[in-house]
């Protein structure tokens, strides 16, 4: 991995960083789910039925980790194989990510503090926008539509990260407030975190795509 630059190792470093609390305490959780002593607080939903919480768990922390990587302009420069490869692997775990996402929100019965009505619903429509913007991906990379697989991807990113940012929100909160936000608040907190990383990626997309179109306008201009 000589070739990934200090920048591009530093990034990695900071979404690793963020990704930490969802990644790293979801996967402490397997071993539960297996039948093993709990590592972490147990989750009753979780024991009673492991299997969507462990695919998700898995394919989160795949997509989210091994996603980050596939940033790496110097992967896909110097490791183009590499980067195609890893590609299929991230795409079929934000697939699994998401589709269990889904199967969790639709079957598990969450006490009302912990999901009412607005997260219910926005938890459903971006299990659905993630697995349709991971699709418009692999089919603008058949087509060599380079910008739009890259935007596509990035907003499913957005929306897979969307646990970090809740975790972040949820600690502010505790810090100053000193109690764990439940009911419409956690809701609300909750859709904000998604908003704010969705906004992000609006935002990265504009000034990368938006710059190039601007520069290709110019160029062809007389």
């Amino acid at each position: 991995m000589h070739f990934i630059s200090r920048c591009e190792w530093a990034f990695l470093a900071l979404v690793f960083l963020y990704s930490f609390i969802p990644a790293v305490v979801g996967l402490f959780r397997i071993p539960e789910l297996l039948g093993m002593p709990a590592i972490v607080p147990p989750n009753p939903r979780a024991v009673i039925d492991p299997v969507p919480i462990t695919l998700h768990i898995l394919g989160s922390s795949v997509f989210c980790l091994a996603g980050a990587v596939q940033f790496l302009p110097s992967l896909r420069r110097h490791r183009p194989a590499l980067h195609r490869t890893l590609g299929r692997i991230v795409a079929a775990a934000g697939c699994v990510s998401a589709l269990t996402g889904l199967w969790m929100t639709v079957s598990y019965a969450f006490p009302a503090a912990l999901q009412g009505t607005l997260l219910y619903g926005a938890r459903i429509v971006l299990s659905l926008a993630m697995v349709a913007f991971i699709a418009w991906a692999v089919v603008a990379i058949w087509s060599r539509n380079l910008a739009a697989h890259r935007a596509a991807i990035l907003r499913a990113y957005a929306i897979a990260q969307g646990a970090s940012t809740q975790t972040a929100l949820f600690l502010i909160t505790m810090i100053f407030v000193g109690t764990e936000p439940l009911g419409v608040a956690r809701d609300l907190m909750m859709m904000a975190a998604w908003a704010i990383n969705i906004g992000v990626a609006e935002v990265l997309i504009h000034r990368a795509f938006g710059t190039r179109r601007s520069r290709a306008t110019i160029s062809s201009t007389p």
